[in-house]
């Protein structure tokens, strides 16, 4: 089978220019150890719009790109990521209560696009990750989601911490998914604005973002095995926010 690639732009005036005209862009990858005002610029406009910039050697440029890239590499998503602060009073002036799910450290598209074809399904508002250490919403994380990541709002924010403040102020509850929690998902009050934290396998909610919660919750269960899938969790959860 063909792996299928994400659109790329290549070049330093085109790179620029894309990043200026607003072109929907995950990432750009800038070859290692050129300087200069171009370089600075690049810095500038991918903080601006929150798009990670990686450094890496020319050799993996080239791999990437046959042509001529002049030492820059824009890769391209089908999502058009928006911002936080932009949808939720959207949200509330359609007279919604929003649920929002913010991945904490889930970095693989797989469990990125499962998570949001369950959101998706269960009217799940909007997805939160962070442009430091978030999935990309690349053409295998749409393809995984069955297209769900084309129809629900995709919030890439500076850092989770920049999403934190914004959901709470405004009235938005942090609840987060802890085997240490006294409560279960069926007692936490879901008719309220919420947004639902979910962690990476294995590591969890991060310590930071713990101290951010306003409720942790646990997953009733049944078997002995130590925990769910992170897209079969968010999916459980989900459900419960709307049963």
């Amino acid at each position: 089978m063909k792996k299928e690639r994400d659109p790329m732009i290549a070049g330093r005036h085109p790179v620029i220019e894309a990043l200026k005209n607003n072109a929907p862009v995950d990432k750009v990858m800038f070859q290692k150890g050129i300087r200069g005002e171009y370089e600075k610029e690049l810095r500038w406009l991918c903080r601006s719009r929150n798009i990670p910039l990686q450094i890496v050697p020319k050799e993996k440029l080239g791999k990437l790109y046959g042509g001529n890239h002049q030492g820059v590499l824009a890769i391209g998503t089908e999502v058009v990521y928006q911002s936080l602060a932009d949808v939720l009073p959207h949200l509330y002036e359609q007279g919604l209560t929003p649920k929002i799910v913010v991945l904490d450290g889930i970095t693989d598209v797989r469990n990125f696009g499962a998570i949001a074809r369950s959101a998706e399904i269960f009217g799940i508002h909007a997805i939160v990750i962070s442009a430091k250490n978030g999935a990309s919403a690349n053409s295998f994380a749409v393809k995984t989601s069955a297209g769900a990541l084309l129809r629900i709002p995709v919030c890439r924010e500076k850092s989770l911490a920049q999403a934190f403040k914004i959901l709470k102020d405004h009235g938005v509850s942090l609840i987060g998914t802890d085997l240490a929690a006294k409560k279960t998902i069926r007692e936490i009050d879901w008719n309220r604005p919420v947004a639902i934290i979910m962690g990476a396998e294995g590591t969890g909610i991060g310590s930071a973002t713990k101290r951010e919660l306003d409720e942790t919750c646990i997953i009733p269960q049944v078997g002995q095995t130590d925990s769910l899938n992170v897209s079969v969790a968010a999916g459980i959860i989900f459900y419960e926010s709307i049963r």
